[in-house]
């Protein structure tokens, strides 16, 4: 009887898999959107239920039913705008040009950065961009984090850059000084209905052998007397005389950094909404939703609490951004499930 082979399962285009860096996640790209606004939202995962809706997916098998769908809850606490950067491209990409800092400061940002220095003259640092602005290529805000509004246990807010859109460096400059210092909700940035991409960090799974990393086969015979079979059977060829690094082997599992393409958003709701979506109970191992949430068609990567920062769709060429109808929202208890 012949012998059985596969190939391995895992991908090497995520290779290298080691830990990330932080556990908030970086925005590499950003799309172009000509309409000022925020490019990007955060919110806490709180967890999965399911909601009976009208499948208004065109050529669908399903086009016009009542379909049952996995939903993911996200709990959303406004950002807050705390700086505008600007950027000038050089040889080496994009270099920082200016910042202009926000005078006043949520008392919970003191955990996180310290605060502009009271001779901080704001004025000054936008007369000296504005003076520069034929060197201006990109405008960026720096936004952080509300987690005290939300279930989870932490009072440090988060910070990371946020896209802008607009047609022109000065119009994104325009539009980001009127909201510096502002509170920016999920529907001031979102609408039912669109797409938008997750990035998170994904569950950490810590060490791991190369059969639950990369989906190799257990060896048999006399191969598996050692280590019960769970090994590859060759490190590799003698020439080249090194272990190359397409060789599964061992190592860390889980706890990347990982983006989901084209996520539609399903029902934006706020604080007055939260009953709809919260279950008997709350959550399990988060609570009850008590703030602005986000209800996303499918899963988001990471665990319950974790961050995920949602960005408008950067490959939705041709996505039908109409929300469906939703008639029933479980609130189950998922406890044991």
């Amino acid at each position: 009887m012949a012998r059985h082979h596969q190939p391995r399962k895992g991908s090497v285009a995520f290779s290298p898999r080691k830990r990330a860096a932080r556990e908030t996640p970086r925005v590499k790209s950003w799309p172009q959107v000509d309409e000022p606004g925020l490019l990007a939202l955060a919110g806490y995962k709180a967890g999965m239920t399911h909601v009976m809706m009208v499948d208004n997916q065109k050529n669908s098998p399903t086009e016009g039913m009542e379909v049952s769908t996995p939903v993911t809850i996200l709990e959303v606490p406004p950002l807050t705008v705390m700086a505008v950067r600007t950027y000038e491209k050089t040889s080496r990409g994009l270099k920082t040009l200016g910042e202009v800092l926000a005078t006043e400061t949520k008392d919970d940002l003191r955990r996180k950065l310290t605060p502009p220095a009271d001779d901080y003259d704001q004025e000054a640092a936008i007369e000296k961009i504005r003076s520069n602005m034929e060197y201006v290529a990109d405008v960026r805000v720096i936004v952080h984090t509300n987690p005290r509004l939300a279930s989870v246990p932490k009072k440090k807010p988060e910070v990371f850059e946020c896209g802008l859109g607009g047609r022109t460096p000065e119009e994104k400059f325009e539009y980001a000084l009127e909201i510096l210092g502002k509170d920016v909700r999920a529907s001031e940035i979102f609408s039912e209905g669109a797409f938008v991409d997750a990035i998170a960090v994904t569950k950490g799974k810590g060490f791991q052998g190369p059969v639950k990393r990369w989906g190799i086969r257990i060896q048999y015979g006399k191969a598996a007397r050692s280590s019960k079979g769970r090994h590859i059977g060759s490190l590799g060829p003698w020439t080249p005389s090194r272990t190359m690094w397409t060789v599964p082997q061992a190592g860390q599992m889980g706890y990347h950094r990982r983006t989901e393409y084209n996520k539609q958003i399903l029902k934006i709701g706020d604080a007055s909404e939260a009953d709809l979506v919260n279950p008997d109970g709350g959550f399990v191992r988060y609570g009850l939703v008590r703030n602005d949430y986000v209800m996303i068609k499918g899963s988001v990567p990471g665990p319950t609490k974790r961050l995920v920062v949602l960005r408008k769709a950067i490959r939705a060429a041709g996505k039908q951004e109409e929300a469906p109808q939703i008639n029933y929202i479980s609130t189950a208890s998922k406890q044991g499930v």
